[in-house]
């Protein structure tokens, strides 16, 4: 065989192996959460996941706060199940947005209001909003909304998260009002929920829509949750 031929084939062989790589890469071999599993056991799965793991990243957003609302805008920390929560919380407050950095802890809320020194305790009902550290209870926090939901429905897998290695399945149904209300104390009526669970069975998106600050008017809170196993230490300041 000629020099040639072997660096061509050579060449022929490395493209090939390649080429599988790529594909195995863009396909990947997680198996969707959904298979072998009802969607209630997949909702169960997705709570035990939430309720064990030592702690998350949280995050909470909306685009269509209704004018005129006391209410969340956006959140984002770091929750745990002593319960606690670090992080900061964007209030709507006479239709002027303001961040405001909250520590959830041992039964407390703690913020640092705007033009106010230190640490201030406070009363999060009166802001539209629940005890943050309470957002990861397992009996009155997001993982409850799981179990509460009916009409469960698979809307199918797609690939996401950092660089599409994570098999996604999405699911969607119904969520009353009694389950919604720990998480927004004001929430009236019944809520479409959506989910997207990934192949291990990590819930790590919730999309909520209904009338959350009974107003009467619509809205979608979409709620992020990464950073599994996140370990850390929240005291109160």
């Amino acid at each position: 065989m000629s020099t040639r031929r072997r660096i061509s084939r050579a060449s022929g062989l490395v493209l090939g192996a390649l080429s599988i790589l790529a594909l195995s890469a863009c396909s990947g071999t997680d198996e969707p959460v959904s298979t072998g599993k009802s969607p209630a056991e997949v909702m169960a799965l997705a709570k035990d996941k939430l309720d064990t793991t030592t702690g998350l990243h949280l995050s909470l957003k909306t685009d269509n706060l209704p004018d005129g609302v006391t209410g969340i805008k956006a959140a984002e920390g770091v929750a745990n199940h002593e319960p606690a929560f670090d992080g900061k919380i964007t209030v709507v407050l006479s239709g002027q947005a303001v961040e405001v950095p909250v520590i959830a802890v041992d039964g407390k809320v703690h913020v640092q209001l705007p033009l106010t020194p230190g640490w201030q305790d406070i009363d999060p009902g009166d802001y539209g909003a629940p005890d943050p550290a309470q957002l990861m209870s397992p009996d009155a926090g997001f993982s409850a909304l799981l179990p509460a939901t009916t009409g469960l429905a698979d809307g199918g897998s797609v690939r996401g998260g950092v660089d599409n290695k994570e098999v996604l399945t999405k699911y969607t149904g119904s969520v009353p009002d009694t389950a919604v209300a720990n998480v927004i104390p004001t929430a009236h009526g019944a809520f479409e929920a959506a989910y997207t669970i990934t192949a291990s069975g990590e819930l790590r998106q919730a999309e909520l829509t209904g009338d959350f600050y009974d107003n009467g008017s619509s809205m979608t809170y979409t709620v992020g949750f990464d950073e599994y196993g996140t370990q850390t230490d929240i005291s109160a300041p």
